[in-house]
């Protein structure tokens, strides 16, 4: 079960549990593909996903983020944004891909990082 860190009537931003920070922002009505939303709300998604980003970039100093939006098992709006490090499990491969390595990674203070990202969120003032 993933922790939601924000939540309002447009969208929800969660956390996925795994050895690397990430987190995945969906859209809370049924909308199968990115372009069936309206203007303004994939206008609120790609701010909240830059918030998530620059928060990471941060936060964490990581080597690379890495967004996607996969929809086959889960045909909903939803984007996944991931802080990655070359010391990763899986870098340079996605995180759906090869593992590398076994990870040698100590990731600290996640909560400050969700908690920012939610403070950001909540100051963008959208109403659609």
């Amino acid at each position: 079960m993933s922790d939601i860190i924000y939540e309002d009537n447009l969208i929800k931003v969660e956390i996925e549990p795994f050895e690397i920070p990430w987190v995945k922002i969906f859209t809370q009505e049924d909308i199968k593909e990115f372009s069936q939303c309206s203007k303004e709300l994939r206008l609120y998604i790609f701010d909240v996903i830059n918030i998530v980003e620059t928060t990471m970039l941060d936060e964490l100093k990581c080597d690379k983020i890495n967004i996607a939006s996969f929809g086959n098992y889960c045909p909903h709006v939803h984007f996944h944004v991931q802080a990655r490090y070359k010391n990763d499990s899986y870098f340079p491969e996605p995180t759906w891909g090869v593992k590398q390595r076994d990870m040698d990674l100590k990731i600290k203070d996640l909560d400050k990082l969700y908690n920012k990202v939610s403070k950001k969120i909540k100051e963008l003032k959208y109403e659609l």
